[in-house]
């Protein structure tokens, strides 16, 4: 489980297609506890951490081989279904995403529950300065806009965010400039896709009423 409280962003060193899905492989700094199979945030997508190197010392997992001189990285795979779902199968090497590690057991929860599923992929439709603020306008995909309430949770791209204000088939979130300086909204623009999870508790009540309903 992740929190969408982003800790910074990352580079893609490297992608790696095949007959399965796609490899990536990311640069990091600070993430000093990678370790084999441990589940990550890339941008909202839960991922699982396959190979790594830290300080230079790089680790493989299941007799993998990890290879390269770059000290801070770790990869991951994209089965088909996650490429098909996402938009991590555009990205190209350079490309910014966010990243999070799973909470730990005892650690501070500031964000919200995120599982890390995205539900779609959405689109920048504005985004305008206030201040010392950003307003962030976002397109509501068919299907989704009754998970979406004014001053509900929701996240993008991993970021756990406010729903500002919604209305029709968009919504809009505000931005402040620690958000926007440590993720990579600061390099989004208008057209961009973005990851979009909805808050999960609204899909239990949501199932709960259904079932509710079928018990007449």
């Amino acid at each position: 489980m992740f929190t969408g409280i982003v800790e910074g962003t990352g580079a893609v060193r490297s992608r790696t297609e095949t007959d399965d899905g796609l490899r990536l492989r990311i640069g990091v700094d600070g993430f000093d506890d990678l370790h084999h199979g441990q589940s990550i945030s890339v941008s909202g997508v839960c991922l699982t951490v396959e190979e790594y190197a830290t300080g230079g010392a790089a680790e493989a997992g299941d007799g993998g081989e990890a290879g390269g001189d770059e000290p801070d990285w770790f990869e991951v795979f994209l089965a088909s279904e996650t490429v098909a779902k996402t938009y991590l199968g555009d990205v190209r090497e350079g490309d910014a995403v966010n990243v999070e590690r799973a909470m730990s057991a005892d650690g501070r929860f500031d964000g919200h529950v995120v599982q890390g599923h995205v539900d779609t992929v959405a689109e920048v439709r504005g985004i305008e300065r206030v201040g010392e603020d950003w307003r962030f306008t976002f397109s509501i995909p068919e299907g989704h806009g009754d998970y979406l309430v004014d001053k509900g949770s929701v996240t993008l791209d991993g970021i756990s965010l406010t729903v500002a204000e919604k209305r029709g088939d968009e919504f809009d979130v505000a931005i402040i400039p620690t958000t926007y300086d440590l993720t990579t909204l600061s390099e989004k623009s208008v057209g961009d896709p973005v990851h979009l999870e909805v808050d999960v508790i609204a899909k239990y009540v949501e199932n709960m009423l259904d079932g509710y309903a079928g018990a007449d």
